[in-house]
């Protein structure tokens, strides 16, 4: 039986580090069509954010997998009038197979794994992106050939994509850095986690130094320097942040070789030049693509579909 079987991912360190390097081999052999598992499950999504990459890769992951999804819009469930999460919880286990969820406090995603039996996906919350930082390793994987002893450079607000690239990092052997204002450092628990689950095997660097993070490294990785619930902050955030902005001219601090992610949706001339995301460098529509293959081999493995 897959190890993954009925479990919940709701952080990448919810998985051990063969478990997610397994991950990784089904999503790569899944995109490449050396196997194609059947799993006519039903898939509910529940988003209280805003989304297309998420929405949209989960669902046509589910339909290639020969199943179904359910839109779970809160606005027109009784969830918009107050229904307690508890109730909520064990109506849709009895109606779904896999709920991921996509909200704002960690909490509730736990709230809602504690009271349903059914295997619940974070699809993003305000301190984890774990689904995105799966397709951000198969995609350095495919193009390095592996992870091992790779330098990734994350730019910008130590916000939840950075948190989930810390942890999927240091598991894997990638050396991470995160670059990032004084008042924007990414939280210090999860830190001090992808210090513990590194080993001593990757470094772990957290840096105001754009420039020095820079130096020697293979990938460079940003994400928008508000994210979604901060638009109040954006015009004051961005001369605070534009020593950080991912550019040609920081890109040739790098490595020859190095490669340019994006989690998007870009405001490019901020956090990114239009130079550096449509460049030769950049993987970012290869890393979107990714989310899919990514997301299929994780309902695949929780659904006991391989």
């Amino acid at each position: 039986m897959n190890p993954l079987q009925g479990r919940d991912f709701l952080s990448v360190a919810d998985l051990s580090r063969a478990e997610l390097h397994s991950l990784l081999d089904l999503a790569a052999q899944m995109k490449d069509g050396t196997i194609a598992p059947r799993c006519e499950k039903v898939l509910g999504l529940l988003f209280d954010k805003a989304s297309t990459r998420t929405r949209v890769s989960f669902s046509v992951a589910i339909y290639q997998l020969g199943g179904q999804v359910i839109d779970l819009n809160p606005n027109v469930t009784q969830v918009s009038r107050g229904e307690p999460l508890p109730d909520t919880a064990r109506v849709l286990d009895r109606y779904l197979d896999v709920l991921a969820i996509r909200t704002f406090a960690q909490e509730t995603l736990r709230g809602y794994a504690d009271y349903a039996k059914i295997p619940v996906i974070n699809a993003l919350t305000d301190l984890e992106h774990p689904c995105q930082a799966l397709a951000d390793l198969l995609t350095i994987r495919e193009t390095f050939g592996q992870l091992e002893g790779v330098t990734l450079t994350y730019l910008g607000d130590g916000n939840n994509v950075a948190h989930s690239l810390l942890l999927a990092c240091a598991m894997t052997g990638v050396n991470v850095r995160v670059a990032t204002p004084e008042n924007y450092l990414p939280d210090r628990t999860i830190v001090a986690q992808a210090e513990a689950l590194a080993q001593g095997k990757s470094e772990v660097v957290v840096t105001r130094d754009a420039v020095a993070a820079v130096e020697g490294s293979q990938v460079l990785y940003t994400d928008v320097w508000a994210s979604m619930g901060q638009e109040d902050q954006a015009d004051r955030r961005i001369p605070i942040f534009m020593p950080y902005q991912v550019s040609e001219a920081l890109l040739s601090h790098a490595e020859d070789e190095a490669i340019v992610l994006h989690c998007l949706p870009a405001h490019r001339g901020e956090e990114i030049t239009d130079g550096a995301i449509e460049g030769s460098q950049s993987r970012v529509w290869d890393q979107a693509e990714n989310r899919m293959h990514a997301q299929k081999a994780l309902l695949a493995s929780v659904l006991g579909a391989v």
